[in-house]
Parts: structure tokens; sequence; C-alpha cells
């Protein structure tokens, strides 16, 4: 585990911030590494307002988008709404298709089944469009790649409007609209929306011609909260704002569905983190184990009585993922000790029955044992199909173009993408990964990194500190909940192996004469002997509250000890 502390801004830069905001200079140089320099700039981050999304118009296409779904209303045509079966997908498909249809009926969901089509838009899809009398289909967090399918769509006189933020090919499909920020024609200020915030621009878009302000469409903003959280996209600009305003939708008036989801896990406030590894998990489960329509359906219902059915369904669903995930990470550890390969740059996985809903989670299970890009490989059909994973500052979706020659589809970003290819291509291709890795990966990217924001002493932690650092939420890439490091801190004794395997560590630290601190490692049981006999060590640290029996004080959640 390496430290890297993060390169500190100019003096001036944080002294004029100090000084205009009448903080500390450490706190100032927080929000200069976040790239908030100026009062103003401050002001719009510790007060995110709907007035700073930015009008959905500047998206290229977006007026050929809405046109041609009021002219769908207007000539009643059926209109599918198509999207991908994971949290983001099944978000987007809910959002836009129950907006559609709290004003016009001929409005259907289509989620892709994960075993028999895939990822993205299928032909079953299409034809599904075609058998059914749709003439216009609208896609969601998928399609800026289909461009055979949209093909195949206009040869049946269906018309198609994309929405995706995933990279484009070199060329783009030929539909009605292509609304993605990360084309290269495309002015919009802001390109790293996840595929639920594309659709909720649509819909803001659509607002317009009903006179609906951005206020009148808030109560969509807890679907597109869950799929910022779930797709971690960076929490910047509109993100943020977003999330922020979906969160206070989801504490305060969540949609039947995910108050559902809530209700079981007797939660009272739900912070971003909660929406990571609660909600999205579980929305999740249900196209990994069943059919992503069963996410779709708890998401649209109005009915809360239906909706804990649904919710129930799909928290065994959960319980099964859970257990699955589990069992084939402990197998898929041991074929990489069989086959002698704990050394290399890469993981590369394959096994036939592997399920398919789990191996994205998997790929980011290994990754906690071997730090590297991670591939997992099982069977769909005749081919092998997998799921990519990387590691911070590492492009897997560049090394994946690399190899494209032994694939036969892929798609993704940096940090996450899938691929399928022939059966008789996996060797080659796994040669050729860990070739192209190898080559292009720098050394410190194989070790995980803990950046620390700021050095601190604990007489530094003061509740107007805990106070300003509530308002940093929500956090996310690019505005990661600070890590600092404090030096010469001792335990008072008390510290404890917790857990099982005295795998989790509980310190009461203090530093020169410094009130004491409860601290918690998770994960740090090794570390233990580093803090005993009075011998002074160093704590990398977020800085949470801990609620017990209706108390809140303050807890350090140790990161690593050296």
């Amino acid at each position: 585990m390496r430290w890297t502390i993060k390169p500190k801004p100019s003096e001036e830069k944080i002294k004029h911030l100090a000084q205009a905001l009448n903080v500390e200079d450490f706190v100032a140089q927080l929000l200069v590494q976040r790239g908030i320099e100026t009062f103003e700039d401050a002001k719009n981050f510790f007060r995110p307002s709907l007035d700073h999304l930015h009008d959905p118009y500047l998206m290229k296409d977006m007026e050929r988008a809405v046109e041609r779904i009021e002219k769908a209303i207007e000539n009643q045509e059926r209109i599918l709404v198509f999207g991908d079966y994971d949290v983001d997908g099944t978000t987007a498909v809910s959002l836009v298709s129950s907006y559609l249809k709290s004003y016009y009926p001929d409005v259907a969901t289509y989620i892709p089944d994960r075993y028999k089509e895939g990822y993205g838009v299928s032909f079953m899809g299409i034809d599904f469009a075609d058998d059914n009398g749709f003439s216009l289909i609208i896609a969601l967090d998928c399609g800026i790649k289909s461009i055979d399918h949209v093909a195949y769509a206009k040869e049946r006189n269906i018309d198609f409007i994309i929405c995706d933020h995933h990279r484009p090919g070199d060329t783009l499909p030929d539909a009605v609209a292509v609304l993605d920020p990360k084309r290269d024609d495309c002015n919009y200020p802001y390109d790293e929306l996840c595929g639920c915030g594309i659709g909720f621009k649509l819909i803001q878009a659509l607002g317009t011609n009903r006179n609906q302000t951005i206020t009148d469409l808030v109560p969509y903003l807890d679907l597109v909260a869950a799929a910022i959280a779930a797709d971690i996209v960076p929490m910047t600009g509109e993100n943020r704002v977003l999330a922020h305003f979906g969160l206070q939708v989801i504490n305060s008036d969540p949609r039947p569905g995910i108050k559902a989801l809530i209700h079981q896990i007797k939660k009272q406030t739900l912070d971003i983190t909660d929406v990571v590894f609660i909600i999205a998990p579980r929305i999740n489960a249900a196209g990994r184990i069943k059919h992503g329509n069963h996410a779709v359906e708890l998401l649209t219902e109005f009915d809360f009585e239906q909706a804990q059915q649904f919710a129930s369904e799909i928290e065994a669903y959960n319980s099964e993922r859970k257990d699955l995930d589990k069992l084939i990470t402990k197998e898929a550890l041991k074929q990489i000790d069989e086959n002698k390969e704990k050394e290399r740059f890469t993981s590369v996985v394959f096994q036939e029955d592997w399920h398919k809903g789990v191996i994205g989670i998997v790929a980011s299970r290994l990754i906690e044992t071997y730090y590297r890009p991670t591939l997992v490989f099982t069977k769909s059909g005749d081919k092998y199909a997998a799921s990519a994973r990387s590691v911070k500052g590492f492009d897997v979706y560049n090394a994946l173009e690399a190899c494209s020659e032994h694939l036969e589809q892929f798609g993704g970003h940096m940090y996450a993408a899938g691929m399928t290819l022939a059966a008789e291509n996996y060797s080659v291709f796994k040669e050729a990964f860990e070739k192209e890795v190898g080559k292009t990966i720098h050394p410190d990217m194989l070790m995980p990194e803990i950046a620390i924001d700021a050095e601190i002493n604990f007489s530094d932690i003061t509740p107007k500190l805990i106070r300003i650092l509530k308002q940093f939420e929500p956090f996310g890439p690019l505005n990661m909940t600070p890590t600092f490091l404090t030096k010469d801190v001792k335990d008072t004794g008390y510290g404890k192996l917790m857990g099982q395997e005295d795998e989790h560590v509980r310190l009461f630290v203090k530093q020169n004469g410094s009130e004491g601190l409860a601290a918690i490692g998770f994960g740090l049981g090794d570390k233990f002997d580093l803090t005993t006999n009075q011998k002074p060590f160093q704590v990398a640290y977020c800085i949470d509250e801990n609620e017990w029996n209706g108390k809140v004080s303050i807890q350090l959640r140790l990161k690593s000890i050296k």
C-alpha cells in the first residue's frame, strides 16, 4: 500500500480562499485541490442549486429527439423505452417511461435478457418492437455502437433515439437522434453524465413544451441519484447537483419502490455511500440473477404494498447474488494459484459454469487480492463473455481496443468494460492482453494507493470542521471523502482486535496530549502490532460520525497504519 500526499496548491490561492471563506488554511487547501478557487466557486459547491443545471437543448440532437417524440405522440405511435439491465439502465428506463406515461399511455419498456441477448440493443428486442407495432425505440445507457441494430430497425420502419454516455466508435448509428455528450461534435458543457442523467436531460427538454419547470421534475431525481452513485461517474458539476437533490428526494419522499427497499434496511437517513452499497446492489440483483424487468417493475410501481412485495423478491435475489459471488471468487483465486499466475500484470480467468450475472463483481473482488486489470470470463451460448475491471489510472478500454482483433465485440469505459469472443480465441487473447498491459501500465499502478489530501493534527478536528466536511457531500470520484494523515499517534492502551479472524482493529488514539479519539480499521488486523507498546505510529484516515444509543461522537475510519 503506497501513501501519496496530493500536491499542495499554491500558498497564494490557499490564503486567498481561506480569507474569503473564513476557514482554516487546510480546509481551503481541500477546496483548491477540488478545483474550487474563488468565493463564487465555493458558493456553488457548498450550495448546489437546480439553477446550475445546463439547458438540455445545448446537447447535440436534443431538438431532433424532442420533435420525434412529440410527433410519435401526435400520431399515436407506440413507443418502446429500451435500456440495459444494470442500475443505470433500469433507472433510466423507469425514469423516461414513467415520465412519458404521465401524459401518454402507449409506452412500454424493454430490458434485454442478460443471458439470451447480452448487453445493449439486441435483435430480439427490435423483433419484439416489430411484432408489437412499435415505431419508435428510445435506447438508454446503450446503443452508441449499435450500428447494425439501428440499420436492422430502419428496414422495419422503426426509428431510434439513442441516449448513451459511453464512448462512441468512429461511426455513429444512423438514428433520428444520438444524445451522447462524449460525441466529438457535441458541445454540451458537461460530458460526465450517466445514462439515467441523459434520460433526465431528455425529460427536461420535453418538459419545456409542457410549461414544466425543473421543480416539477425533482421527484424523478431519486432515480438519477441511484444511477450516479452506482455508475461511479465523477461527483462534479451537474452530477453533484443531481445527486444532491436526488438524495433529498430519497430521504424525504422517494417513489414507492425505493421506499420499499429502504423500509427493509431500517436506516433513517441515507447518504451516497448507502445508495452505493445498499440500494444499488439490490436494483442490480434483479438483472444479475433473474431479469432486469423486475427492477423496472419495482421502480415504476405506484402502490406501496405491491412495491414491498417486489422489494422482498429482489432481497432474495440479492442474497443469492452474495452467495454466488463469494463462491466464484474463491474458485477464481484457486485458478490463479493453480495456474501459477500470481506474478502477472493481469488476472484473466475462465470457467464455463460461472454465473454471468456476477462476473463483474467477482472481477472487482479479485482486484482486492491481486491489484491489477482483471477479466472474468464465462460461457455465454457458444461464445465466451467477460467483465473487465481496472485499477486506478489504467484505461482498460484502450487495452481491449489494442487487442480487439481477437474479440467479437467490446464496449465500456476506462475502469469497466464487457466483451465477447469465440472460444478458440480465448488463449491467444489472454496472452495478447497480458502483453499489452505489461507494455503500457506504470509499475506504480500495480500497487494500491491511498491518496492523502492533507496532514493535520488531532487538535484540528473540531465541530466546525465536521460541519464543513458534511457540506462537501455527496462524495464520489473527483470529490472523494477527504483523507487525512496524522503523525506521532499513540494508542492509549485500549486497542484490540475484532472480527471472527481478528481481521479488524479498534483503537483509542491520542496525539501530543490531545483528547482521545475512537478509531476503527476494517481489514487492518495485521497492522495491530504497530500500535502496541506505546510506540508512535502514523495513521491515514477519514473522519466519521458514529451514532450509538442516540449519542453522536467523532470516530476515525482508518485506511492504513504505518
